[in-house]
């Protein structure tokens, strides 16, 4: 990964929990030099603190005039920490934040009307490099500053661009939560198949690897719609069959999913209220 003008000018990291380190993780093994990074972060981890060895910036001074900040703190603590870095905004450094229902309008008030400013909503898969990120960016932002954002955010994933900010409500529900649901779903299934007499241990390592073989296959036929993968999956009249009947059920499964992403997207414009 090129880092070029970043590497120079400097990257501001402001919070450094899972997202943020996950993201600084996928940083410093694509190349950029632990030096060129300020980590803005009250409760530092101790393998966060061990970086500084290494060249690491860690609660120091803010440079003068970095090429990035990155903004990572959660939602709540956005008011409180977001100020650090308003003498950062008017136009010579990009921001990019992660912060869920913290709008576009919210971060220029703070940051001024002509700063650059993409939003982001990443997901925790981003930890061992396969997340994926929507953005979007203000009038502010150029192609080179999209572009930017998504070298930094391809570090720990994919990425997708978005047309209307408010989709991001919907994508947080969607694919920000998304792992949580899916975790949900291996919890369930371990249940159902203790609860039809397997071992608990057992079932448990079935409905793991059901799951991690089902999301491989389905990675592997990327241009296949999910849809026909089940089909293509399904002996018509066999147990398959017999266990969807239930779970695409008129009350089933889609139904509580979508009530499910509608709940936590309404969460999401609660928080931008």
């Amino acid at each position: 990964m090129n880092f070029g003008d970043v590497a120079e000018r400097g990257l501001v990291l402001l919070g450094c929990g899972k997202m943020g380190g996950a993201m600084l993780d996928g940083w410093l093994a694509g190349g950029l030099p632990p030096g060129a990074v300020t980590v803005l972060e009250p409760a530092p981890a101790p393998a966060l603190a061990a970086r500084q060895a290494g060249g690491l910036r860690l609660n120091a001074a803010l440079p003068p005039d970095p090429a990035v900040a990155v903004l990572a703190v959660k939602p709540q603590m956005m008011g409180a920490a977001l100020p650090r870095l308003a003498a950062l905004g008017g136009g010579g450094t990009l921001f990019v934040s992660i912060a869920a229902g913290t709008t576009l309008a919210t971060l220029e008030a703070v940051l001024g009307a002509g700063t650059p400013i993409v939003r982001a909503m990443p997901n925790t898969p981003a930890a061992i490099g396969r997340g994926i990120s929507a953005l979007i960016g203000n009038a502010a932002v150029d192609a080179a500053g999209l572009e930017l954002a998504e070298s930094l955010l391809g570090a720990v994933g994919q990425t997708v661009r978005i047309g209307v900010e408010a989709d991001l409500d919907a994508v947080t529900a969607l694919s920000g939560s998304g792992p949580a649901y899916v975790f949900l779903l291996i919890e369930a299934m371990a249940a159902a198949g203790a609860a039809e007499g397997l071992d608990p241990d057992l079932a448990q390592s079935l409905a793991r690897a059901t799951v991690i073989g089902a999301g491989a296959l389905a990675d592997s036929a990327a241009g296949t719609p999910a849809a026909q993968l089940r089909v293509d999956v399904t002996s018509p009249g066999g147990t398959t069959a017999a266990a969807l009947d239930v779970l695409m059920a008129e009350s089933g499964l889609e139904d509580l999913m979508r009530r499910a992403i509608a709940a936590g997207a309404a969460r999401s414009r609660e928080l931008a209220a």
